[in-house]
């Protein structure tokens, strides 16, 4: 159920402490922790403590949550010192989302072209 930790998922077990990650901060609502294959020399994922499939899911089901990991990743850029950065969410794999847990990556530390790979 939408909402609810999924035993498959692997950021539904980071969230419960269940698989090791490199926090970065943490509130009630998200957890953050670095990407273990960074894009960037700052790369980390902002995610919700609650499952939801994608940014758009859990934008439409919890609005509040959804700008709650909006809030964190600019937290994470500001105690990360970055000047500028890019937050990018994948939804689907055709945009190379590859865990169906809602979260945002924090990217920076170096210049980030546009238009992305």
């Amino acid at each position: 159920m939408a909402g609810e930790p999924q035993a498959d998922c692997l950021f539904c077990k980071i969230v419960a402490g269940d698989v090791p990650a490199t926090l970065v901060r943490e509130t009630e609502s998200t957890v953050a922790f670095r990407d273990i294959n960074p894009q960037a020399p700052t790369h980390v994922l902002v995610i919700p403590r609650l499952h939801y499939t994608d940014a758009a899911s859990l934008a439409a089901a919890e609005p509040a949550i959804a700008a709650d990991v909006l809030r964190e990743a600019d937290e994470v850029a500001k105690e990360e010192k970055l000047d500028s950065y890019r937050i990018v969410f994948n939804t689907g794999s055709g945009a190379g989302q590859t865990v169906f847990h809602a979260h945002a990556h924090v990217l920076g530390g170096r210049g980030l072209q546009w238009p992305p790979g």
